[in-house]
């Protein structure tokens, strides 16, 4: 049996959205992320409702091997959703996602927690610094709030 501490990081970030929490937890979700993050296209997603619900397990693109996502926790009612990620051979990760009001919009606070599964998360766990997070959560929340603003995906430029 290999028991050993863990090599783990964690980061949370708060965004800040210019929609209600009501507005904003139903993009939380594998499908309509789609609407509003260019480019994603999970690979599957098993859902009784066909939207993010407990139990609700999908599967994305990674390297070097499709990361499976499971959804824990959905609480619409009170704005919070918990989801486990595993890329074998890299990290298990711990994504929470925390919604209040503020003012007219509203706040997220986003937690991942990466766990390294070998050397290949070793060295993913050595690139997620709070720089790379903080860099990562602006974008999402650019993204989010050009969604929420215009009702379509920001688009990068070639």
């Amino acid at each position: 049996m290999n028991i050993r501490p863990p090599n783990r990081i964690t980061h949370t970030y708060t965004q800040r959205l210019i929609a209600p929490p009501a507005g904003v937890f139903p993009l939380l979700c594998p499908v309509r992320e789609a609407d509003w993050i260019e480019g994603w296209n999970p690979l599957l997603v098993l859902s009784v409702s066909g939207l993010a619900e407990p139990d609700c397990v999908f599967v994305t693109d990674a390297r070097p091997y499709d990361a499976i996502w499971y959804v824990t926790r959905h609480e619409p009612e009170r704005w919070f959703v918990e989801m486990i990620k595993v890329t074998p051979e890299v990290t298990a990760c711990k994504l929470t996602i925390r919604l209040r009001a503020a003012g007219e919009g509203s706040e997220a606070d986003v937690t991942y927690s990466h766990t390294s599964l070998g050397p290949q998360g070793d060295l993913f766990i050595a690139t997620f610094t709070a720089e790379f997070y903080v860099q990562f959560m602006r974008e999402w929340e650019q993204r989010m709030n050009h969604y929420l603003r215009h009702g379509e995906a920001l688009q990068t430029e070639s």
